[in-house]
């Protein structure tokens, strides 16, 4: 079967490393049209926007788009692309899948969990003003519209995964109206789902356990600032954003992304680390139904990854972009 998707390379190191997942791919035996629009600070002479309307309209149409990283500058300059795009098509569930991966370096062993973070309020919602020179006030908003859908969205994910607990992460010992309506939601939701553990633990207490034993969490859902510093947290546990996929998704829309920055130091020197868009691309290959293209490419990863001869300068080894990319798709499994 040919799936058309839309294809974001990004800024920076996007075109670079969405390039090797197009590739890895292909020769995987994934019958994918990719439909190829600009995005980012790249184009914003271009198109007067970092988020051109046939963006938009790209992944109406096709459902599904794959992304690279989109620069955003800090404190000043045009405002986030990334968040622009789950707004307009109400990507609502970020969703981060941890794991380590066997040859990768890190401090544990043990990690296997899911960040499930709300994606479209808190203090995302950019709403925010000066009150007077020197003074601004920015409001987070949660509702009960927003943390109920979440809150499903995290039940049912463990159930079709088969995980074993949601560990719902919250500051209402402070903030007792947002973040208690948000612990309400989901305490509602979690009595429809009995062989699911459920438990609310609080955002520090949580940062603490996580770097202490990763391994007692098995989903994680929460707000969206606290998803946004919890799963980069996470990542550190399993080596880093190069190694972590992302997906943000919606009711008929998903966006599969790689979660580190657009690296525009080392850009177009054949340096970047592709291995996140790769595994954001096994994501999207599960969520199109691809089972056999997503478990070769995968299996490709990790074995090339165990044998550590081609890895990239961020995970210690000395390789370039284009010489994994290679290596992976000289090390996948023979179809099933």
């Amino acid at each position: 079967m040919s799936y058309a998707i839309t294809l974001l390379p990004g800024d920076g190191i996007g075109p670079e490393v969405t390039e090797a997942a197009v590739k890895v791919l292909e020769a995987a035996g994934a019958d994918i049209r990719w439909e190829v629009k600009e995005a980012g600070a790249d184009v914003l002479a271009k198109y007067g926007t970092t988020l051109p309307d046939d963006v938009l309209d790209s992944i109406s149409k096709n459902r599904v788009a794959l992304k690279g990283p989109i620069t955003t500058p800090i404190g000043t300059g045009f405002s986030s692309p990334n968040v622009a795009l789950r707004k307009k098509l109400n990507l609502y569930a970020s969703l981060r899948p941890v794991k380590n991966i066997p040859g990768i370096r890190s401090r544990y062993d043990n990690v296997d969990l899911i960040v499930v973070r709300e994606n479209t309020e808190g203090e995302y919602s950019g709403i925010e003003h000066i009150v007077i020179p020197g003074v601004v006030e920015s409001l987070k908003i949660i509702t009960e519209t927003a943390s109920t859908r979440i809150s499903r969205f995290a039940f049912e994910m463990a159930r079709k995964e088969g995980r074993r607990k949601v560990t719902s992460v919250h500051k209402a010992n402070i903030m007792k109206m947002s973040d208690g309506l948000f612990l309400e939601c989901v305490r509602k939701v979690s009595r429809e789902y009995s062989e699911i553990e459920y438990e609310e633990m609080i955002i520090d207490a949580t940062c603490m356990q996580l770097v202490s034993d990763p391994s007692r969490f098995d989903v994680l859902l929460m707000e969206n600032l606290y998803g946004d510093i919890v799963s980069d947290l996470c990542a550190g546990l399993v080596g880093g954003l190069g190694v972590t996929a992302g997906a943000n998704l919606g009711d008929g829309f998903a966006v599969f992304e790689a979660v580190h920055g657009s690296a525009p130091t080392i850009a177009g020197q054949n340096k970047a680390n592709p291995l996140a868009v790769i595994l954001s691309a096994v994501m999207m290959l599960r969520h199109i139904g691809e089972q056999e293209a997503a478990r070769r490419v995968e299996a490709g990863v990790y074995r090339v990854a165990f044998e550590g001869r081609y890895l990239t300068r961020d995970l210690g080894g000395t390789a370039s972009t284009s010489d994994i990319t290679q290596a992976i798709i000289d090390a996948l499994p023979d179809a099933s």
